[in-house]
């Protein structure tokens, strides 16, 4: 059986839902350790998590926060991550270098559907984890149903540790499963060993064979000693739990109140007997050869440090300015926040950050020979579902907010920007409204670049309905050689999605081929704009006329003889608005099916059917149909109707003409826009 690694330091997440107490308790495990000798609280804005001035702004967690302790002799390392869905790229970079994650839930049975994704990325990726049922000092906690309904969201078995101990209506206490020692909670303090109430024995005792026999799936030695009714040592069943967590079979799950420090010890030494050593994990990921090796999993660029690098050390040790091929460290510290502490050398298992790695991004994998993008892999930067325009509010700022873009799409790869040729505008697109609000925020105060806003314009097109023949002539005579071009041509609508054609079918050199491109010019000019004012789409332009001058006709003459052709035609071609519609793939769960199809409905979507998400229990797939200008807010629509967890996906499927009401007001708009 695996056992525990005392030398080389440890990395845990702590993750979980908006609002759990993530943070709180960082500062109660920085505290058990002996780190902090005053814990911060996050509503005074003064803990070691959420340090960064949009954190504490909003009293969220925005991005990582990391932070170092020692243990009973043990090095450790915390990562604080964001709970809100929005920035859930901060906490799957994390997870991806951690030995254990700490998931911390509500003690709500309803609020466990909030758990369901960030479990589903857990069990994808076989990353050995933890559960912490925090707040249950608060009244009425069922924390037997709090655990059924989380089993539900789990591919893997969860396994209580502790019996909580009630005394009116409210958990005072805990029985450990293992140990069979039981425990008064202290605010503030170190649980007190009591002996196990008697009312509780029974219930007790139940719950001990219920995790022997849950073990006993994994563990042959444990099961034969079962069938003959043997009593396992304690010994055997804490190595059980260990080979059973670091093998990510079963989940541990503890009870506690991170506000007042209680369960937090307990939690802390489960960490240092059970989490997995760095080389365990290590072997997990797989990894390139080379020593030292080591991997960046976020980036930050700090206001007077200039660009850090967060990164654990796999294998080796790296010392202040050592070179990884051609680049060198400019810097090595451990970060308690926002707070650096200088480092001369790191060794393996070390969350560190690198100074002024300029060439280094998140996820890439440094060794003696160079800096790799791809030796491990990494996280997929999450789909955009939510985006606004951007401009600077003053021109001179245009050169200093692309740079300053740039910096916060390499700190985050969920965040996106991108110029819209079609739009002429610069989207800022993220994972929601407040992702990118966060990011103006960083803009405005980081970096002294004030930013204005809009809504996405949507890239309407118009078509025409039945064919018109056309003559157009354009004479000028100013002195000197005049401008001649006469055409006659035909334009006719072609089949959605056919684009634009343009044919000639002139006898006699009526118009000298020489100047039928400048004619198709002329044509391709005026489509750019058609009479509703938007670019034309699906038709074909035939030119099978006309008439020349020996002298005055001329590229340009014919040129503008195409343009008035078509000004003098389209108009009476019945033009109509075509608006782009998209394919929408909504996943959701599936409690909230029938109101997700509802909202689709009401945005003028149209549902083409709905499955079972894949290696997703309890979740659907909506297949839809949906107006582009629909989208804007579709997920903040979704989350709400789904507690937080509601997502799509969408690309550009189709032109649909687009008539009545909803028409005239966009033609409204165009017309006061012009």
């Amino acid at each position: 059986m695996p056992g525990r690694t005392q030398s080389a330091p440890r990395c845990a997440a702590i993750v979980g839902p908006y609002l759990t107490g993530k943070t709180t308790l960082l500062e109660a495990l920085l505290s058990v350790c002996g780190t902090l000798h005053r814990r911060g609280n996050v509503k005074d804005g003064n803990t070691v998590g959420d340090a960064s001035p949009e954190a504490r702004h909003r009293h969220m967690s925005t991005e990582i926060s990391a932070a170092s302790a020692e243990f009973l002799g043990e090095r450790w390392s915390f990562l604080d991550c964001p709970g809100s869905v929005e920035f859930a790229q901060e906490t799957y970079g994390a997870l991806k270098v951690a030995d254990v994650a700490i998931v911390v839930v509500d003690p709500e049975p309803d609020r466990a559907l909030v758990v369901g994704p960030l479990l589903h990325f857990l069990d994808a990726n076989d990353i050995p984890h933890m559960i912490f049922i925090n707040k249950v000092d608060h009244p009425h906690v069922p924390v037997q149903d709090v655990l059924e309904s989380l089993q539900g969201e789990s591919a893997r078995p969860l396994i209580l540790r502790h019996v909580p101990i009630r005394k009116d209506e409210r958990i005072q206490g805990y029985v450990d499963l293992v140990s069979e020692r039981a425990y008064s909670y202290k605010p503030g303090d170190r649980s007190a060993l009591i002996e196990i109430p008697t009312e509780i024995q029974d219930a007790n005792d139940l719950a001990r064979q219920e995790l022997l026999e849950e073990l006993s799936n994994y563990d042959d030695p444990l099961l034969e000693a079962l069938l003959e009714d043997a009593v396992p040592p304690k010994e055997d069943i804490y190595a059980y739990l260990t080979k059973d967590l670091q093998e990510n079979t079963v989940v541990p799950v503890f009870i506690g109140a991170a506000e007042q420090t209680s369960g937090v010890l307990r939690l802390m030494k489960a960490l240092r007997h059970e989490a997995p050593s760095v080389s365990v994990t290590l072997s997990r990921l797989g990894g390139p050869d080379g020593d030292p090796l080591v991997q960046v999993f976020k980036t930050y660029h700090m206001p007077r440090s200039g660009k850090l690098s967060l990164a654990r050390v796999w294998r080796g040790t790296v010392q202040d300015g050592a070179h990884f091929g051609n680049d060198r460290v400019g810097g090595l510290y451990h970060l308690m926040g926002y707070t650096q502490e200088k480092l001369t050398t790191a060794e393996a298992g070390d969350i560190v950050a690198l100074g002024r790695m300029e060439k280094v991004h998140t996820g890439d994998v440094l060794t003696p020979d160079g800096i790799s993008t791809d030796a491990m892999q990494w996280v997929d930067p999450l789909k955009p579902v939510f985006a606004l325009a951007i401009q600077p509010e003053r021109r001179d700022d245009e050169v200093r907010m692309s740079a300053a873009v740039a910096r916060l799409t390499e700190e985050d790869p969920s965040l996106v920007i991108g110029h819209e040729p079609e739009t002429h505008q610069m989207l800022l697109r993220g994972q929601g409204d407040i992702h990118i609000q966060v990011a103006l925020e960083k803009l405005r105060d980081r970096y002294n670049v004030a930013v204005a806003t809009e809504q996405p314009v949507i890239p309407y097109r118009e078509t025409i309905r039945k064919p018109v023949k056309q003559h157009a002539r354009h004479r000028k005579q100013s002195g000197g050689h005049g401008e001649f071009g006469d055409i006659q041509i035909e334009i006719k609508p072609l089949p959605r999605g056919s684009g634009f054609q343009f044919d000639e079918n002139i006898h006699g050199g009526s118009v000298p081929k020489n100047y039928i491109p400048a004619v198709e010019a002329g044509v391709k000019d005026y489509l750019t704009e058609g009479p509703l004012g938007f670019p034309v789409v699906d038709l074909s332009v035939t030119l099978y006329d006309g008439q020349s001058h020996a002298v005055d006709s001329s590229d340009m003459a014919f040129r503008r003889a195409g343009i008035l052709a078509m000004k003098d035609g389209m108009p009476q071609c019945a033009p109509v608005l075509l608006e782009p519609v998209c394919r929408v793939t909504i996943s959701i769960p599936n409690a909230f099916t029938a109101g997700a199809q509802g909202v689709v409905t009401k945005r003028r979507g149209k549902i083409l059917g709905f499955n079972a998400k894949e290696s997703w229990d309890s979740w659907d797939e909506i297949d839809a149909h949906m107006p582009q200008s629909e989208l804007h807010d579709l997920i903040i629509e979704l989350r709400s109707l789904s507690q937080g967890v509601g997502t799509y996906e969408w690309q550009f499927d189709h032109l649909n003409e687009l008539a009545g009401r909803e028409a005239s007001r966009i033609l409204d708009a165009r017309k006061e826009t012009a």
